[in-house]
């Protein structure tokens, strides 16, 4: 290698280390989207004067800005709406260009789209408040005084969720978290119908002539269409240790590699979703659940005998494997589970990385065996044994000999993040959860 080539192959790994920077992943990129899609209209409305009327401002106008921004943040995490996105992304053939499916794959990061609309919409529904009273207090007789209350109740609550969604509050408290997402956005959505038959009452006009009527029937839907399939379901649980056990439904059909099912002890309770593992010549599937938090350790604790499953089936990040020809998959502890059912089925050819405490221990010798029996020369490293691994060395061994296109992690946050930043940096797609809920 010349030293001209080499500076240019340092100068590419910098400049990705810098792109790809998890600080500017594809979900932030989104947030920054839709900020400067928003800001962009309301600049051009303050120049045509779109926010303005002749008595005060145009509440009509920045009404649709506001409903238009709720509604594509509620909308966009749909469930169903989500498996679509997967299948579209999913369609590009690996004879196309790299870097095309590359991009591609990142379609999992939509929920950058969700936290920015729905914090816009909040702005532009604040925005609006202010103008109602503002149009009050230069005499209008509109809006009512019903309005504005349930306006400025709508407002507050809205505030309240984004408040408790931020990462820090809803790592460290996220019980309440999930709880105040629910009921707390339950009351918005009862606000919302009830300020928007008030303010058809408040201009004489007919509700279901109004675009609000009809958005609104979207987004109660979408809202109460996972509650429409909940079903209490029985489990058997294998316990091959402490640290984790194996759960195993059959009921319904059996659900495709790289998804998920939400499942909680309570049908109102707390909902954790886990990666099916479905077996290809059994019914069911199966959930690798390990001790990470209370809920987790309950149930290895006592084992339920039935729980509840809330929703449908919904992709996941490994849903993207079938972009590239051939994939390395890195799973440290109980992320082998996301991982197992793409051996099984064998869709695209694979090299796994797999790091875990005593691996037959923890999670049984059949456990092990299936996945030994599944992929070629796994390399299944025992960190009570052999202490922690340099995962990025070995990630890019392994990418190297098997020639593989790209990298799925499935670990914890801090290792997920470093080492898609380290394969990408190299030049080497790379992907794992963003921890967006």
């Amino acid at each position: 290698m010349t030293i001209e080539a080499t500076t240019a192959e340092t100068r590419s790994y910098n400049w990705r280390r810098i792109t790809r920077h998890p600080s500017l992943m594809e979900y932030n990129r989104l947030v920054m989207l839709v900020a400067v899609v928003n800001i962009a209209v309301f600049i051009a409305g303050l120049q045509d004067g779109r926010w303005f009327a002749e008595t005060g401002f145009a509440l009509g106008a920045i009404a649709d800005m506001a409903l238009i921004n709720l509604s594509l943040g509620i909308l966009i995490r749909q469930q169903r709406v989500v498996n679509a996105l997967f299948w579209l992304a999913t369609r590009i053939p690996t004879s196309w260009p790299l870097w095309l499916r590359w991009g591609a794959g990142k379609v999992f990061h939509f929920g950058g789209l969700h936290s920015s609309s729905t914090v816009s919409g909040t702005i532009w529904f604040g925005f609006l408040l202010y103008a109602m009273v503002a149009n009050r207090v230069e005499g209008a007789a509109l809006p009512s005084d019903q309005t504005l209350a349930l306006s400025g109740a709508m407002v507050a609550l809205m505030v309240l969720l984004i408040v408790t969604a931020q990462g820090g509050f809803r790592a460290r408290h996220h019980n309440t978290f999930e709880k105040v997402h629910r009921f707390v956005g339950w009351t918005v959505l009862g606000l919302f119908w009830a300020q928007t038959v008030s303010i058809t009452q408040d201009t004489g006009g007919v509700l279901m002539e109004t675009p609000a009527f009809w958005m609104l029937c979207l987004i109660t839907l979408s809202i109460v269409s996972p509650w429409l399939s909940l079903k209490r379901v029985k489990v058997d649980v294998v316990k091959p240790s402490n640290h984790a056990v194996l759960a195993k439904f059959d009921y319904g059909d059996t659900p495709f590699p790289g998804s998920s099912n939400a499942i909680s002890h309570t049908p109102f309770g707390e909902y954790h979703a886990f990666a099916n593992i479905p077996s290809p010549a059994e019914p069911g599937y199966r959930l690798a659940i390990s001790r990470a938090g209370d809920w987790t350790g309950d149930f290895i604790e006592n084992p339920p005998s039935h729980v509840w499953v809330k929703g449908i089936t919904t992709s996941g990040v490994a849903r993207i494997e079938v972009l590239f020809k051939k994939v390395v998959y890195v799973g440290t502890g109980s992320g082998i589970g996301p991982i197992v059912p793409h051996l099984l089925a064998g869709d695209v050819p694979n090299k796994v990385i797999w790091s875990t405490r005593n691996p037959r221990k923890t999670y049984g010798d059949a456990f092990v065996d299936e996945i030994e029996a599944s992929t070629e020369n796994p390399v299944i490293w025992d960190t009570d044994s052999q202490g922690k691994p340099d995962l990025t060395a070995l990630t890019l061994k392994a990418v190297e000999e098997s020639g593989a296109e790209a990298v799925i992690v499935i670990s914890n946050q801090k290792l997920t993040r470093k080492l898609v930043h380290d394969m990408e940096s190299f030049g080497i797609p790379a992907y794992g959860a963003i921890w967006d809920s």
